[in-house]
């Protein structure tokens, strides 16, 4: 019926000693059994997100994370990219969306929980940025955000772990530059 999903806002910012939002991803990757699905237009995680979707995915959970081809800025594109080998070789699967910038903030996990807001998956938004998500805990929104989900991947394309490292070499030297500034961007 109308009305009847539980929804947590969690918000965090800089006046917060308490990361809400990141401590919930972590909390609800970790208890994850099947799927995470996660959409976003910038992916640089702190450490205890990247441990937490690394341990999923090599414990059996079937990760998957949807980020655009091009970034609207050079510098956090080479940055999300420098995260993707370490990914792929935890079982990671990852995809670019190429039908245009994908700008979605949303992960949706095991059928029951959908997770949508402000906070992109990167240091900024768990750590510095005021930012607000919705935890949703209702199965029938989970299952529209999983099929909006599996519909964005049509117009995606799967990194391989075979053709990803035959990058240029220029590029990975320049997406590892940008990792190391990656918590200030």
């Amino acid at each position: 019926p109308l009305g009847s999903e539980m929804v947590q806002i969690v918000a965090s910012g800089p006046d917060s000693d308490w990361p809400g939002i990141m401590m919930g991803m972590v909390q609800s990757v970790a208890a994850a059994k099947k799927y995470v699905y996660i959409s976003t237009p910038y992916f640089m995680p702190n450490e205890s997100v990247l441990t937490a979707l690394k341990v999923a995915a090599m414990g059996g959970v079937d990760v998957r994370v949807l980020i655009p081809r091009k970034s609207d800025a050079l510098i956090t594109n080479l940055s999300s990219h420098s995260y993707i080998r370490e990914m792929l070789d935890a079982d990671v699967k990852f995809y670019f969306y190429e039908k245009g910038f994908l700008h979605s903030k949303v992960t949706v996990i095991d059928d029951i929980i959908g997770i949508i807001g402000t906070a992109n998956m990167d240091f900024r938004s768990f750590e510095q940025n005021y930012e607000v998500n919705a935890f949703i805990f209702d199965r029938q929104k989970a299952l529209e955000l999983k099929e909006t989900f599996f519909d964005d991947l049509k117009d995606s394309h799967e990194i391989s772990l075979e053709t990803w490292p035959l990058r240029p070499r220029i590029e990975k030297i320049k997406e590892s530059f940008a990792r190391l500034i990656s918590p200030l961007l």
